[in-house]
Parts: C-alpha cells; sequence; structure tokens
C-alpha cells in the first residue's frame, strides 16, 4: 500500500479472509518477519493475521521523512482505511506499542476493537510519576541517552544463558534475512529520540477500548511493572507478565503469549 504521504509500505496476509483481522505491529528495527511464532496459532484460531512492516523497516520502503511516532499513528490508520479494516484487534511489541497510542491520539478508534501491548512502557523518561520507564533514562541525559541508539542496560539474562529462549530468537532474525544493522540512520536516531520522550498515558487513560498490556519479567529495557502500573490508567485494561522472557516477550515465551493474547481477543 501506499501511505498518504507517498511511502510504500508492505505487508502479509494469512489465515481466514472472513476471520477477525488482527494487525501485528513490529517494534524498532524489527520487521514483520518477527511474528513468526505468532502466525500459526493465530491461523488455527480463525483469525485474519496482517503483519506489518512499517516505514523504514523490513521490506517497507525506507524514506529520508516521516520518522517521528506521529507519522507512524498516521501510517496506521492509512493502513487501516487502506485494508478497510472493521473490528481490528491491534498487536503493538514494543516500539509498534506505542505507535498503536499514537494513532489513538488523533484517530477515532471506529475500525478497531481491542489492543495488545507487549513490553513497552508508554512513558521511557523516568520521574517521581512515573518509574518504570527506560532504566537509568531521567531528566539529567533526557538528549543524550539515545543520540548513539539504544544502550545497553546490564538487565535481564545475558543472551548466551537463554538457551531455547536463544533459539527462537535467532530463528527470526534468520527468517528476517539476517540481523538489523547495529549502526543507526540520521532518521532512525530521530525516530527513536521522539519515541523516547512521548508520553501516552493520557491517552491510555482516556481510551474506550479494551487493552492487554503484556510484559517479560526478565525485560532488557525496563520493570515489568510498567505493565500493570499502564492498565491501572483504565478501568477496561489488564496486564499478564510472562515468566522467563525478556523484551521479545512473544518470541521468546510464544506458547504463553500467544494463549493469553487468543484468550483476550476470545473475550472481547
Amino acid at each position: 500500500m501506499t501511505t498518504s504521504d507517498e511511502v510504500r509500505l508492505d505487508y502479509t496476509e494469512s489465515g481466514d479472509p472472513q476471520g477477525r483481522p488482527i494487525v501485528l505491529i513490529a517494534g524498532f528495527k524489527a520487521a514483520a518477519t518477527s511474528w513468526l511464532y505468532q502466525l500459526k496459532d493465530l491461523e488455527k484460531a480463525g483469525f485474519r493475521v496482517i503483519a506489518l512492516d512499517t516505514r523504514g523497516h523490513g521490506t517497507s520502503e525506507k524514506p529520508d521523512f516521516g520518522h517521528s511516532m506521529q507519522r507512524r499513528g498516521i501510517d496506521l490508520n492509512d493502513f487501516l482505511e487502506h485494508l478497510d479494516l472493521h473490528d481490528a484487534v491491534l498487536v503493538g511489541g514494543s516500539m509498534g506499542g506505542n505507535t498503536i497510542w499514537a494513532w489513538l491520539s488523533r484517530f477515532a478508534p471506529t475500525r478497531v476493537a481491542g489492543i495488545v501491548v507487549i513490553d513497552q512502557t508508554p512513558k521511557m523518561l523516568n520521574d517521581e510519576s512515573w518509574p518504570h520507564g527506560f532504566y537509568k533514562y531521567d531528566a539529567s541525559n533526557e538528549l543524550t541517552m539515545f543520540e548513539a541508539g539504544v544502550p545497553q542496560t546490564g538487565h535481564g539474562t545475558p543472551l548466551a544463558k537463554r538457551g531455547i529462549r536463544l533459539v527462537r530468537l535467532m530463528n527470526t532474525i534468520r527468517k528476517a534475512g539476517g540481523a538489523p544493522s547495529p549502526s543507526y540512520t540520521e532518521g532512525e536516531l530521530t525516530l527513536l529520540l521522539d519515541h523516547a520522550r512521548a508520553d501516552w498515558r493520557d491517552t491510555i487513560a482516556t481510551s474506550t477500548l479494551p487493552v492487554l498490556f503484556v510484559a517479560g519479567d526478565e525485560s532488557e529495557v525496563w520493570p515489568s511493572s510498567h505493565a500493570a502500573a499502564s492498565a491501572a490508567l483504565n478501568p477496561k485494561a489488564s496486564s499478564v507478565i510472562i515468566p522467563n522472557a525478556g523484551h521479545a516477550t512473544n518470541i521468546e515465551q510464544p506458547k504463553t503469549f500467544n494463549s493469553a493474547v487468543i484468550g483476550f481477543i476470545r473475550g472481547l
């Protein structure tokens, strides 16, 4: 499809064409192929499964403009309108989750029935009102923390000790044709900083849609407490913490994750 500012976005479809649409939105530097371990279970559950490569990611076009959360929200709306989706469930991993809030902050949710956000805090900057942000990110380093990319935090289980979880991560990397580049483009850094400084709590609090917040209990980037804290912002929200899972929760523990998400969707 082509967005309203003429950028090509690629996507894949599988499952029942007449089933409820499930739109999968991957995180920063991640491709739509990162949903490898969700496709079969969602298809077997009778859903129409649509995995989107966002602007600058996967096989979608990589323009030199539009690198902001606001634009990602508009892109998502363009996508929903292009496919004329109704009664859809949006599932966002990491930055994909906050992309959903960027969309909801600007557009009426008439095409969507529910939201799932995977291991993404709505506010990355820590302060007295929100201690559930990116580890060690606060007012003292607000402009410098992400100037060279996403820093290591020292949290979570080291990759070499994740066993089958590491195998699953490597499988998704192979499916994508290799690991994302360790370097960052100017556009990626611009997007990353915009993402880091955003606060979507008000959007969550005023949402009329049911939401499931999922967290990995060993997330490398923020404490798992963000899920329950986010759910507490809205009476229609709930949360679940997946044991023995890092930030790539849906990849590391797909069976537990898929069960929780499919149960949530069937309850809508």
